[in-house]
C-alpha cells in the first residue's frame, strides 16, 4: 500500500497533468479555418466597428469619421468546466493506471471545445443575432442606399432556401480576411488545478482529490457579409448560385466589397457528395470547373 504523502500527491498531479497535455495537443482543431481568434482581457469585449465595414473614400474637406459605437455587438465570456474525482483508496492501493486515459480524454475535451463552440453558432446562425440586430443568416440585413449611412436602407440578404429541401444546410464563406465570419473570444486557456490537501473538505469527507480544468471564452458573429448559407440541395448549380450570390453583396451606397468566398463548409452528412463535387476531375464527362475554386472543410460539430 502507498503511503500517500504531499511528494506523492505532487507526483500525482505532475503526471496527471502530463496525460492532459498530451491530450490537449493531440487533436486536429478546425475552428482556426473560419473564426478570428480575439484575446480577451475583461468579462466581455464590445465589438462596435463591425457596423463599419473599412474602405477608403475621396479625401474632400474634413475627413469622413465613421462612428465606431454605431453598433455596439457585445461578447460576454463564459466559464466553462470539467471535473474529475480520484478515489483516496486507488491512490494507496497503486490503482492509478486507470484515470491516465481519463485525464488524457479531458485534455481532448478542452481541445476540442473551441470547434464545438465555433460550429454550433455557425449553425445557429439562422436564429441568432449579430451585429446590426438581425439573424447572422438573414433575408433582411439592412443596407444603407449611401455610403455616409444618410440614405434609406435596403435589405439584403446572405442566405438562400427551397422551401422542398429537408436536408441540413450548409455553407460558404470568405475567410481570407483579417477578421473570420465568426469570432472566437479567448480569456482564458484551459487550466488544470487540483483540489488534494487533506484538510480540503472533499478529501476529508469523503477521501477524494478532485482535478478539473477550467477555461473562460466566448463567440459570436463577425461581418455577416463574409457568410452565405444555403437550405438547398448541394450541386455544382447550387454552389456556383451560392457564390455568385455572396459575390454580388455590396455596403452601403453600393460599395463593392469584393467579397471572395474561398471555402465550403458541410456537415459530415454531406462529405460524400461535397468531396465528389470539388475534388474529382471531370463533372459530366468535362473537366470540372469547381476543383481547386474553393476548400472544402466537412465539420466535425456542425
Amino acid at each position: 500500500m502507498a503511503l500517500v504523502t504531499p511528494a506523492l500527491i505532487s507526483a500525482l498531479f505532475t503526471g496527471f497533468k502530463r496525460e492532459f497535455q498530451g491530450g490537449l495537443m493531440g487533436p486536429e482543431v478546425q475552428y482556426t479555418k473560419i473564426a478570428t481568434v480575439i484575446k480577451s482581457s475583461s468579462k466581455s469585449n464590445t465589438y462596435g466597428w463591425l457596423g463599419k465595414f473599412p474602405s477608403l473614400v475621396k479625401w474632400v474637406g474634413d475627413r469622413t469619421i465613421k462612428s465606431m459605437q454605431a453598433h455596439a455587438y457585445q461578447i460576454v465570456n463564459e466559464d466553462y468546466e470539467s471535473t474529475v474525482g480520484v478515489d483516496k483508496n486507488d491512490i494507496e492501493d497503486d490503482e492509478l493506471g486507470i484515470y491516465s486515459p481519463l485525464f488524457e480524454e479531458m485534455g481532448r475535451a478542452a481541445a476540442i471545445h473551441p470547434d464545438e463552440m465555433v460550429f454550433s453558432i455557425l449553425s445557429a446562425g439562422f436564429s441568432t443575432a449579430c451585429y446590426d440586430g438581425q439573424n447572422f443568416f438573414d433575408t433582411d440585413h439592412p443596407v444603407n442606399s449611401a455610403v455616409d449611412g444618410s440614405g434609406s436602407d435596403v435589405s439584403v440578404a446572405n442566405m438562400l432556401v427551397d422551401e422542398a429541401y429537408t436536408g441540413e444546410p450548409w455553407f460558404i464563406l470568405d475567410t481570407s480576411r483579417a477578421i473570420k465570419p465568426i469570432i472566437y473570444q479567448d480569456r482564458k486557456a484551459p487550466m488544470l488545478v487540483s483540489m488534494t490537501k487533506n484538510d480540503d473538505e472533499a478529501v476529508f469527507m469523503s477521501r477524494e482529490f478532485r482535478y478539473g480544468v477550467d477555461k473562460r471564452c466566448a463567440v459570436g458573429f463577425g461581418f455577416w457579409q463574409m457568410a452565405f448559407a444555403m437550405k438547398k440541395t448541394l450541386s455544382a448549380d447550387s454552389l456556383w448560385e451560392a457564390i455568385e450570390a455572396m459575390r454580388a453583396i455590396e455596403g452601403d451606397g453600393g460599395k463593392k466589397l469584393g467579397i471572395k468566398p474561398t471555402i465550403l463548409v458541410v456537415p459530415t452528412s454531406l462529405e460524400k457528395l461535397a468531396t465528389r463535387l470539388l475534388e474529382r476531375e471531370l463533372d459530366s464527362n468535362s473537366s470540372n470547373e469547381l476543383k481547386g475554386r474553393i476548400e472544402l472543410l466537412v465539420a466535425d460539430y456542425l
